[in-house]
Order: C-alpha cells, then sequence, then structure tokens
C-alpha cells in the first residue's frame, strides 16, 4: 500500500511539472500547435492590425465608407475606416423630428442601419442621397396595422430655386442639411454607403 502511495505521489507531481521541470516559466505558457487560446471570430469592422488604406475624390476629399446620423444632436458624421472624416450639425427633420418612422406620413425620420442606394441630381431639393427605408421590418410593421411604411427617405439640400436656409424641421421625414453642405456630402459618399440613424 505504501509502494502504491509513493508511486501516487510520483505520477502526480509529474504531471503538475508538465514538460518543462527545468523551471522555464515562459516556455511553459506557450500554447503549442494544437491548443488554441482564444475562439477564432472574426474581427470587428474596424479592428484590424493592418493599417487601411485612405480612399480620396479626384479633388482630394476623403471618401465616407459609415455615416451616423445623432436625432438627438441633430448631427451627422461621415466615417473612413472608423476615423471622423467630416461632421455636420443643425440638421433639420420633419415636423415629428422624434421617434422612429412608422407609417407614410407620419413625418418622422427612420432609425436603424440603412443605405444609401441611389442618389437624385434633380430633385425637388438640392441634390438628394436616397436612404433604404423601408427595410423588411419596416414593411412587415406597417403591414401588421393595414398601413403603408412610406418610402422616399433622403439627406437634401434646401428647395431648389429658394435662397437661403428654412427655419425649424420643415421635411416629410428626411434629412436636410444646407446646399453647401450637401454638395460635399455628395462627393464623398458612393452609393451603398451604410448609414445609421440614431435616435
Amino acid at each position: 500500500m505504501t509502494r502504491f502511495v509513493a508511486l501516487f505521489a510520483f505520477l502526480l507531481l509529474a504531471a503538475c511539472a508538465g514538460p518543462n521541470s527545468s523551471g522555464d516559466a515562459t516556455s511553459a505558457r506557450e500554447p503549442t500547435a494544437t491548443t488554441t487560446p482564444f475562439p477564432t471570430v472574426p474581427p470587428p469592422r474596424y479592428a484590424t492590425r493592418s493599417i487601411p488604406r485612405e480612399a480620396y475624390t479626384s479633388n482630394g476629399l476623403p471618401i465616407a465608407d459609415y455615416l451616423v446620423v445623432d436625432k438627438s444632436e441633430r448631427l451627422l458624421v461621415a466615417y473612413q475606416n472608423g476615423r471622423p472624416i467630416r461632421a455636420y450639425r443643425g440638421l433639420q427633420f420633419g415636423d415629428r423630428p422624434m421617434g422612429h418612422k412608422q407609417f407614410q406620413g407620419d413625418e418622422r425620420t427612420p432609425e436603424g442601419i440603412y443605405r444609401i442606394n441611389t442618389r437624385n441630381p434633380q430633385s425637388s431639393f438640392h441634390l438628394s442621397l436616397k436612404i433604404s427605408y423601408p427595410n423588411v421590418q419596416d414593411q412587415a410593421f406597417a403591414q401588421a396595422y393595414g398601413r403603408s411604411p412610406g418610402g422616399d427617405i433622403f439627406i437634401h439640400g434646401q428647395p431648389t430655386g429658394r435662397p437661403g436656409r428654412m427655419r425649424g424641421d420643415w421635411t416629410d421625414g428626411c434629412i436636410a442639411l444646407t446646399n453647401a453642405e450637401i454638395e460635399e456630402l455628395w462627393q464623398i459618399v458612393p452609393d451603398g454607403t451604410p448609414i445609421e440613424i440614431r435616435p
């Protein structure tokens, strides 16, 4: 019995010491080729070790790859590779600016993640970038109430042919900028750019 206890103690000590009984703590912590110390998951969009290549328009403006609209701050920020490159303040919305757009005619601006899916240089407002509202969820919600979700939501400038800037919130749920601001945004935002609209 004593011999068995001694053998068990020896095996236990050998297992605890591991292959590096020489006291090399650094090598003992190094993972082997068969171990996976962390789960393998795709990195987040902007968490990359490589240095991103910046893209510019023909006249030297940086091209945006993501837009964030903060309705409560009345702020639009354009990003490139996770870095803010332009900010526009004092945004104008519809007559009921707070809350997510649900139905046609509710005068609200949508909230959520959409895309800039097309543009209209000949709109009733100075240049228009179309937001991809309604999405599938927006359509299903409105249909459940027997209503239309509406559409034709744009980022645009002021009414064509009208000098100056309109006062207050006046759109039908769109996002209005000054004409100079939409002219710059028009150049730096390609079709397909994601836009996140926050409350």
